[in-house]
């Protein structure tokens, strides 16, 4: 059985917006919620990048049943990772242990904002790995003290901590991430359907551990419509990783993009009212081994309109195909 998410994009809405869309997820029947953790947006055109944190606060109280999680964020840079682990912790207490905390190395976009300049990703990767470890041990209660290669904490503690720990679960794109994965976390995330990542997880020993998927997707009547819209705002997508992770700024990504054409954004992403080409672009997922895919309707506005027809079709010809 493949279980289908939502994600609250924050580059594309802006908070209060946010939290009546995950409120609409979860009457739509979706099994799950994602959400991003941006400083900045992708691009110009999406337009928002509200703190997750408060999101994810209110998204709790506003809602009862659906799970939430961070999809994902960056304890390297920005935040401390004893600071991650107190808003984990305040984050599965609010919403009565429905919360997964994700995490990733990150992507300059967001971390150059504090300063410090934007490590090579064999150090962000030994960072996480860090950083891991200061979240686990403050999950466990008692004082914590470490002086690492990257990190200090000073006698931290948690004073609010939930019966059960939040799971981790981290982002892979390569070799080098899915063995930190496997290693470390209690899930995977990735963003590629790809099976040699989950394999590569499996071997460094993630067999048994649930994974995570994501996808972009461009509902409208009107499919030229969802095409330009999926530009507009979303051509970022297929830079790759190694590319997304090092850009600075949205004009960087600008004009990184900026010969991608509607084309090859319809080729990618699934555009219009047919459900049938949605669950075509969820097969190679499910084929690939991943057990919960998390889609992102692209553009704030359209959520609602989403909402409906995910609940009425979309949501209907997935669990028909897919369990």
């Amino acid at each position: 059985m493949v279980q289908i998410g939502y994600t609250m994009m924050t580059e594309q809405a802006g908070p209060r917006d946010l939290v009546e869309h995950v409120v609409g997820a979860e009457e739509a029947g979706f099994d799950f919620s994602v959400t991003s953790d941006h400083y900045f947006p992708w691009l110009r055109t999406q337009g928002h990048s509200p703190y997750a944190w408060s999101v994810l606060g209110a998204a709790a109280q506003a809602t009862s049943r659906i799970p939430l999680m961070t999809y994902v964020t960056c304890p390297l840079v920005r935040y401390h990772p004893a600071v991650v682990a107190q808003k984990a912790a305040t984050m599965q207490l609010l919403s009565e242990g429905r919360f997964r905390l994700g995490l990733g190395a990150g992507e300059n976009l967001n971390e150059h904002v504090v300063g410090g300049g934007w490590p090579p990703a064999d150090v962000r990767h030994e960072m996480l790995e860090e950083a891991v470890g200061i979240i686990r041990a403050l999950f466990e209660g008692g004082h914590v003290t470490h002086h690492g290669q990257h990190y200090d904490v000073d006698s931290a503690r948690l004073w609010d901590l939930p019966e059960d720990a939040p799971p981790i679960g981290i982002a892979v794109s390569g070799e080098q991430s899915c063995k930190l994965a496997g290693h470390l976390a209690d899930l995977v995330i990735a963003t590629e359907p790809k099976a040699g990542l989950l394999e590569a997880f499996d071997r460094h020993g993630g067999s048994g551990k649930p994974r995570i998927g994501q996808l972009p997707v461009c509902y409208d009547p009107d499919r030229d419509t969802a095409i330009k819209r999926a530009h507009s705002q979303f051509r970022w997508f297929g830079l790759g990783w190694k590319v997304n992770a090092e850009l600075p700024h949205p004009d960087s990504f600008e004009s990184a993009t900026q010969f991608v054409t509607e084309d090859d954004v319809a080729s990618a992403i699934p555009c219009g009212d047919d459900p049938d080409a949605f669950v075509e672009a969820v097969r190679p997922y499910a084929e690939a081994g991943f057990g919960e895919i998390a889609l992102v309707q692209i553009g704030g506005d359209t959520q609602p309109e989403y909402l409906e027809w995910s609940a009425g079709t979309l949501l209907p010809a997935l669990r028909e195909a897919f369990g």
